[in-house]
This record gives structure tokens, sequence and C-alpha cells, in this order.
């Protein structure tokens, strides 16, 4: 957020002028969000007296509380500063770091689905007590991962705040790792043959991330929805034949028990994809 928010016809009330160029300081001090602990850097105080400082702003209007110790300022345009609502991305990259959106929040980024989610994916490798946390009415729905699995990410400036998203390639990954992150497996099937029909293919880098991740159950689940899907990827199953590991598992984890073991890629279909289970 620019300095320029500093401006009398901004909707909040009147603070006055030493207050007011203490804002001007925070405000350069970066785009924000800002914890207590940045305020009282930017502005040489202690960190009580800072936090009494950012609660002052926001009931003045000049800032809004996204969650506790955590404040971002208001635009000049907000017409009910305490209902404004900040990037729930930008939220994201300050509450959960380090982390980066990934999910069907990658895939709506990316074009890969036309469906729209309520809550926003987060992969954070920080520990995160509540994993579907609601902040500022948006809903998330947090992973949280080694600090190793952080890897093929893009950088989006939003709101002038650089955060990290799962480049294409590693979506994909991702949610045949974990097709709840994708919505399903069905939702993930008709999110791969989007990614095989576009521009972002890239096999290559797909069976490189999927090495690094090191869970061979997505060679597994690859595989059998390339084939299912009649995606023409000859070398790509095959490269999934000798990789995958050998024990079963079900194509989705969060399914049903049942269904039908499918011995060449042994997994248990246990959803409907594609023109084909065998």
């Amino acid at each position: 957020m620019g300095t320029n928010a500093i401006q009398l016809s901004h909707a909040g009330l009147g603070i006055n002028a030493e207050n007011r160029n203490r804002l001007t300081r925070l405000l350069r001090s970066g785009p924000g969000p800002f914890t207590v602990e940045d305020a009282a850097a930017a502005l040489g105080m202690s960190a009580p007296r800072a936090r009494r400082f950012l609660a002052y702003l926001a009931s003045r209007g000049w800032l809004v509380r996204i969650r506790p110790g955590l404040y971002a300022a208001v635009p000049l345009e907000a017409a009910r500063p305490s209902e404004w609502r900040t990037d729930p991305w930008v939220v994201a990259a300050q509450v959960f770091a380090p982390c980066y959106v990934g999910g069907w929040s990658a895939c709506e980024h990316w074009g890969l689905t036309e469906q729209l989610f309520r809550s926003v994916v987060i992969l954070s490798a920080r520990w995160v007590r509540d994993r579907t946390p609601t902040i500022q009415g948006t809903s998330y729905k947090v992973k949280v991962i080694r600090p190793e699995r952080v890897f093929g990410t893009r950088p989006v400036w939003r709101s002038g705040v650089r955060v990290e998203v799962s480049d294409p390639a590693r979506t994909i990954l991702e949610l045949l790792d974990d097709p709840a992150l994708g919505g399903g497996i069905r939702h993930v099937s008709d999110v791969l043959r989007t990614w095989f029909e576009g521009d972002m293919r890239n096999d290559g880098l797909l069976l490189e991330y999927a090495e690094r991740l090191g869970n061979r159950s997505v060679y597994k689940r690859l595989g059998f929805l390339v084939e299912a899907l009649e995606i023409p990827a000859t070398d790509l199953i095959q490269a999934c034949q000798r990789r995958m590991s050998e024990g079963v598992v079900r194509l989705d984890p969060s399914g049903s028990q049942g269904g039908r073991r499918v011995g060449r890629w042994r997994l248990i279909a246990n959803a409907t994809v594609g023109s084909s289970l065998s």
C-alpha cells in the first residue's frame, strides 16, 4: 500500500499530525500486511506501544485488523474501512509463511479449471493448528508439508506483495499426490486432461517433480488416468510403469474402500473417470 493512502479524503476519522507521520513511515516500510513486530521496528517503539498504536489506527479507520496482531492499510476508495478485505492470497503469504498457493486455487490461477471454489488452498511448511481457518470472511484449506516439499513455485504479485503459487506441473503432481486438494479424483482427471491438451504440458518436468516428491503412488494414479482418459503419452506411461511402487493404493484416497483392482497399475479404481477403468 503506497503512502498516498494518507490523505484527508480518506473515509477514516482524523488523526493528528504526529500520528499521521507515524502512519506514513509505517506504510513506507513495506506494502503490508504488517505485524506488531513490523510496526515496532519501523517506528522504533516497543511492541506494546506499537500494538496500541495499530489498534488506535484501526479504530479510526486507517487500518483494518486481519487477525490479532496483523493489520493492513485501508485504501482511499473504501467507503466502509471496517469492512475492507485484504487480498486473501496476500493474507495467506503473511499468516502461513513459508507457504504457497496450490491445489484447486492454483488450478483456477492457471486456467486449468472453470469450477470455482469457495476456499483457498495453502501448502505451508510451518505448523498450523487450525487447518480450515476463516480470515476476513475467506475460508482456507491448509496442508502442512515438509520444507523440502516446497518447490516448483512461481512468484505472482498481488497488491505489491510477492506470493508464491505452484506452477502448472507442480499443481498437477500435487493433485495426484493428494486428490482432495483438487476437489476429488474426478475433478483432478478433468484438470489433468486440460493440462495435457494445453500449452503448459511438460511431461519431463512432471516426472522430475514426481521423483523429487518421492511418493511413488503418484505414478500409479498418473499412468492410470492417462490411459483412462486416452491421452497419447506412451513414453510417460512407460516411465510411470518403471517407477511406481509395489503396494496397492486407491485411486482416490478419500473415496470408498471398494472398487475394482487394476493389476497393471496396482491400484483400486474406486471412482469412474474417462471412458475406461481397465
